[in-house]
C-alpha cells in the first residue's frame, strides 16, 4: 500500500513538473516557437546539409555552406545506427523549451529519490535545479546542446549513487549506462568533461572512505568496475558520433597549432590561452550565485535604456568640447554589467534560499556527501575565475588532459548548479529527519549560517559602494566625476534590490526551519513556504532573460532569414530585439537569394556586410566564404587571422580568387550590392610552377602574394609525392566541374601534358577519397588549405569523395555496445526477479 501511494506521488511530482513547464512557456500554446540567437545561425549554416537529406533521404558528412567546407559532425549531422539518439529524441518528446525545463527537472527528481528516498525532498530538489537561472539564460541563446547533456546530469549522478552509495549493483549498471549513453549523444563533450571532473571527487572520497574501512574495499572495488563498465559501454554506444569528432578535432582550432608567432607554437595542443579564458568570472562575481544582480545581471539589463537616455542628458548639459567626448567615448562598456568578462547575457542566479541551504548543508548532511560535493564545488568555482585565477588554470592547461580544449571557463558554474541543490536537500533532509542530531546542534548551526548569510548580506547593504566599487577600472580612468557617480549610483541600485531581496527570502527560510525546531510549525508546511518563496525567487529572475518577448511566430522561427518586407511583417517585429535584425537584414537575404537563383554553379559569396565571420545569412543562401562556429577548421581560421583581420587591397582578394568566391557583398543593408568577381579562380585549375617552402609560416605568407592560377604553394614534406610525377606547363589545358554534391565532386580534365590540378575545396586529411579514371589516387595540400591532385596528360574523370571510415567502423561498435547493454540489463532484471521469488516466503 505505502509503494502503491509512493509512485502516484511520484507521477504527481513528474505531472507538476510538466505544468510548471508548460506555465513558464505559455507562448507554445498559441503555436509560437523559441526565436534563438544560436539556432537561426544553425538554420543557416546547416542549410546544405538539410537539403541533401531531403532531396535524397541519406547524409552528407561535409557541407560546402560555411567556411568553404567542412565536417558536418558539429552541424547535426545524423548516424545510421544511432539507436541511443532516437532514445534521446524520444525523451525530448515536449514542444521547445518545455522539454528541456520538464526533462531538467526530472532527471534530478531521479537523483533526490536516490540519495534521500523522499519524494517531497526530491520534488524540492527539482524545482531548485531546474529553475537554475544559466540555463534560461542558455535556452534564450539556443545553446541547445548545452542544455541537452545538463539534462542527464542528474540521472547519470544517480546511477552512479546508486551503485557506490546504495548497493544496487544491477539498477546502478542500468541507469549511469543508459544516462551515460545519453549525455555523450547531446554532444556537448564540454559540459561532459566538467561533470566528470566533480565526479572525481565522488570517486576519491569512495576511495578514502573504503581505505578508512567505512564501506568494504571489495564494495569499492565492485562499484568501480560496474561504474568502468558501465561509462565504457555509454561512451561505445555513441562510437560513430566519438570517433568522427576525435578524428575532426584534431584538424580545428582545438587541435594542435599549425602556425609558430608571438601567441602560440606549432605543435602545441589546444587554443591559446587568450581565447580558452576570455570569458572568465571574476572571484566577486561569483556571488551572483547568491545574488543575481551583484555585477549588474546582464550586458542588456532592462534598465539600461533608461541608464543610457539619463547619460546622453548628462553629457549635452556638460560636455562642450570634441576632444572630451571622445576621451569619455573610451570609458563606455556594458552599463548594466561591469564583472570582468567582456560581455554577459545575465548571471549564473542559483537562488537565495538554494545557496543558504547549501551552506547549511555543508555543515548537516552526511559526511559521505558532504566533502566531495564541498571539493568539487571549490574546484569548479576556482576554475570559473579563469584568468583570475591563473596558478590553477595555467596547471590544469598544461597538465590536465583535454581541459585547453574548451574555452569559456565561466561555464563550469554549471557543476555547482547541479550540486548546490543536491547538498541543499541532503542537509534540509537530515535536519528535519536524522534523530542523531541533537536540537542543540541543530539551533545552532541553524542560527550561525542563517545570521551569517543574513549579515553578510547587510553588510553588502552598508558598505557595498566602497566594497564592491559598482564600476570598471576603464570607466573610472575616462569618465568625469557626474558621469562615475551617476553610474555608481544607479547600479547600486539595482544591486540593491535584488539584494533586500535575497535578505528576506532567506530569512523566511530561516525562520521557518527555526520554527520547525521550536515545534511552532509542521515540516511540511515548513517545505511548502521554502519551495514556494524559492519558486517565486527563481521564476521572476528567469523572466528577466526567458519571457514571452523570446517567442515568435512560427515563420519567423522556422526561416528567419526573409526576403520581403511587408507592413504586416514591419508590425509584428516591431519592439521586439529579437526579430529587429530579420527586418534589417530583408534587403541582404534578397540580393543572396537573387544570385543564387540566377547563378546556379558551385562558387562561394564573401558577404561583407553582416560581419562575415559572425553570421550564416549568405549560407542559407549559397556557399559562403565565412560562417559561424565555433569549431572551425585550424588551418581556415589561420587564414582569417592571416588575412581578413586586416583588410589589405591586395592579399585579401588573392586569398578570395583561391576560394572561389564569385561575387562579392558589399555596401550596407539597406542599399547591398552584388558585385561579380571575374578574377576568382573558379573551381579547379591547373597550375605549371610549383613553389616549394619549408614551414606553415612561409606557406601561409606566399599565398596572399603569389600569382595563384599559375603557382601552387607546396610544403616541402610532399616533395616526394612528385617523384615520378612531372608538371608541365600547357596553355589549352583545362579542367572543369560537372557535377556537384557536397561530399562528392566531378571534373573533367583535358590536357597534353601531366599537370597538378588545384581544387578550390579545402584539405582536409580524413575521409577524402581521390579517383581519376575510377582508379584512387594519392593527393596533397596544396596553397596551405586546399587540395590537389597530379593529373596525367590525356583527357580523364577525376573524382572526389567524402566516405569518412570512422562513421561505419564507429556504426558497428554502437551497435555491439548498444546490444550488450540490453543482453546485460536483460540478463540482470531475470536474476533480480528470480531472487526475489526465491526469497519470498511460501504461503502456509
Amino acid at each position: 500500500m505505502a509503494k502503491n501511494k509512493n509512485l502516484i506521488y511520484i507521477a504527481i511530482s513528474l505531472v507538476v513538473f510538466i505544468v510548471l513547464a508548460f506555465l513558464y512557456s505559455t507562448p507554445v500554446f498559441t503555436g509560437k516557437q523559441l526565436f534563438q540567437h544560436d539556432i537561426v545561425q544553425y538554420r543557416g549554416g546547416a542549410k546544405e546539409l538539410l537539403d541533401y537529406r531531403a532531396d535524397t533521404g541519406k547524409e552528407t558528412y561535409w557541407s560546402d555552406s560555411m567556411f568553404g567546407g567542412m565536417p558536418t559532425y558539429q552541424m547535426g549531422s545524423q548516424f545510421n545506427g544511432d539507436i541511443i539518439k532516437k532514445i534521446d529524441s524520444k525523451l525530448n518528446f515536449l514542444p521547445r523549451p518545455v522539454n528541456y525545463l520538464f526533462l531538467l527537472s526530472a532527471g534530478f527528481f531521479l537523483l533526490g529519490m536516490v540519495v534521500v528516498r523522499n519524494w517531497k525532498y526530491a520534488l524540492l530538489g527539482a524545482t531548485f535545479f531546474g529553475l537554475s537561472t544559466y540555463f534560461y539564460i542558455a535556452i534564450a541563446a539556443g545553446h541547445n546542446g548545452k542544455i541537452n547533456t545538463i539534462e542527464y546530469f542528474a540521472p547519470l549522478l544517480a546511477g552512479i549513487l546508486l551503485v557506490y552509495i546504495r548497493k544496487q549493483y544491477i539498477w546502478g549498471f542500468i541507469v549511469t549506462t543508459l544516462f551515460m549513453g545519453l549525455q555523450i549523444a547531446a554532444n556537448h563533450p564540454q559540459m561532459t568533461y566538467y561533470l566528470f571532473l566533480a565526479l572525481g571527487f565522488l570517486f576519491l572520497s569512495e576511495l578514502i572512505r573504503g581505505i578508512l574501512k567505512k564501506t568494504p574495499m571489495k564494495h569499492f572495488l565492485i562499484s568501480s568496475g560496474i561504474v568502468a563498465a558501465s561509462c565504457l559501454i555509454g561512451v561505445g554506444m555513441n562510437s560513430q558520433r566519438i570517433m568522427a569528432n576525435s578524428e575532426y578535432i584534431k584538424e580545428t582550432v582545438r587541435g594542435k597549432q599549425i602556425l609558430t608567432n608571438s601567441s602560440n607554437t606549432g605543435g602545441d595542443s589546444g587554443m591559446d590561452k587568450e581565447s580558452m579564458l576570455m570569458w572568465s568570472y571574476g572571484k566577486l562575481e561569483t556571488l551572483n550565485l547568491f545574488i543575481p544582480r551583484l555585477m549588474g545581471g546582464g550586458s542588456q539589463e532592462p534598465e539600461g535604456k533608461e541608464m543610457m537616455a539619463k547619460i546622453q542628458e548628462l553629457v549635452q548639459e556638460n560636455v562642450s568640447s570634441q576632444a572630451e567626448y571622445d576621451r569619455i567615448s573610451k570609458g563606455f562598456g556594458n552599463l548594466t554589467y561591469w564583472g570582468d568578462q567582456p560581455g554577459t547575457s545575465g548571471p549564473a542566479y542559483q537562488g537565495a534560499i538554494v545557496c543558504f541551504l547549501a551552506l547549511l548543508g555543508f555543515f548537516i548532511a552526511w559526511k559521505k556527501y558532504r566533502y566531495w560535493i564541498l571539493g568539487a564545488s571549490i574546484l569548479t568555482v576556482f576554475l570559473a575565475w579563469g584568468s583570475n585565477f591563473m596558478a590553477l588554470s595555467d596547471f590544469f592547461i598544461d597538465f590536465v588532459p583535454f581541459y585547453n580544449k574548451f574555452r569559456a571557463p565561466s561555464s563550469i558554474l554549471v557543476v555547482v548548479e547541479l550540486l548546490f541543490p543536491l547538498i541543499a536537500i541532503i542537509g534540509l533532509y537530515r535536519f528535519f529527519t536524522d534523530k542523531t542530531l541533537t536540537q542543540e546542534y541543530k539551533q545552532k548551526t541553524l542560527l550561525y549560517v542563517g545570521g551569517g548569510t543574513l549579515g553578510f548580506v547587510l553588510i553588502l547593504l552598508v558598505f557595498g559602494k566602497s566594497l564592491l566599487g559598482f564600476h570598471t577600472e576603464n570607466e573610472k580612468t575616462y569618465l568625469p566625476p557626474f558621469l562615475l557617480d551617476y553610474l555608481t549610483d544607479e547600479r547600486f541600485k539595482l544591486f540593491r534590490i535584488d539584494a533586500i531581496k535575497a535578505f528576506i527570502y532567506v530569512a523566511i527560510a530561516v525562520a521557518a526551519l527555526f520554527l520547525v525546531l521550536k515545534q511552532k510549525l509542521n515540516q511540511n508546511i515548513a517545505l511548502v513556504i521554502i519551495g514556494i518563496v524559492s519558486l517565486f525567487d527563481l521564476w521572476t529572475v528567469n523572466k528577466r532573460y526567458l519571457n514571452d518577448d523570446n517567442y515568435v511566430d512560427k515563420i519567423f522561427a522556422e526561416n528567419p532569414f526573409q526576403t520581403e518586407s511587408s507592413d504586416l511583417m514591419a508590425e509584428k517585429v516591431q519592439g521586439n530585439p529579437n526579430l529587429e535584425p530579420i527586418l534589417a537584414n530583408v534587403n541582404v537575404n534578397k540580393t543572396l537569394e537573387t544570385i543564387a537563383e540566377k547563378d546556379k554553379t558551385h562558387y562561394r559569396i564573401f558577404n561583407n556586410i553582416l560581419g562575415t565571420f559572425s553570421e550564416t545569412n549568405t549560407s542559407y543562401f549559397k556557399s559562403s566564404i565565412g560562417g559561424y562556429h565555433a569549431v572551425k577548421l585550424r588551418r581556415y581560421d589561420d587564414v582569417i587571422n592571416e588575412y581578413f583581420q586586416i583588410m589589405d587591397s591586395v592579399k585579401v582578394p588573392n586569398i578570395l580568387n583561391l576560394l572561389n568566391a564569385k561575387y562579392l557583398v558589399l555596401g550596407g543593408p539597406e542599399q547591398p550590392q552584388a558585385m561579380p568577381n571575374p578574377k576568382a579562380n573558379g573551381n579547379a585549375w591547373f597550375v605549371s610552377d610549383l613553389k616549394f617552402v619549408e614551414s606553415p609560416n612561409q606557406e601561409i605568407k606566399a599565398i596572399g602574394t603569389i600569382n595563384s592560377k599559375r603557382t601552387a604553394v607546396i610544403s616541402a614534406d610532399d616533395k616526394k609525392y612528385f617523384d615520378g610525377k612531372p608538371v608541365q606547363a600547357d596553355s589549352t589545358a583545362f579542367i572543369n566541374l560537372t557535377k556537384y554534391q557536397p561530399n562528392e565532386l566531378e571534373f573533367k580534365s583535358q590536357s597534353k601534358t601531366p599537370q597538378l590540378a588545384v581544387f578550390s575545396e579545402i584539405y582536409y586529411p580524413h575521409g577524402w577519397k581521390f579517383f581519376i579514371d575510377e582508379k584512387e589516387v594519392p593527393y596533397i595540400k596544396a596553397d596551405y588549405l586546399l587540395r590537389a591532385v597530379h593529373v596525367p596528360a590525356g583527357n580523364h574523370s577525376v573524382r572526389m569523395v567524402f566516405e569518412p571510415e570512422v562513421i561505419e567502423k564507429g556504426k558497428w561498435i554502437s551497435l555491439i555496445c548498444f546490444s550488450l547493454f540490453v543482453l546485460l540489463s536483460g540478463a540482470g532484471i531475470f536474476w533480480l526477479n528470480k531472487n526475489k521469488k526465491q526469497t519470498q516466503p511460501k504461503e502456509a
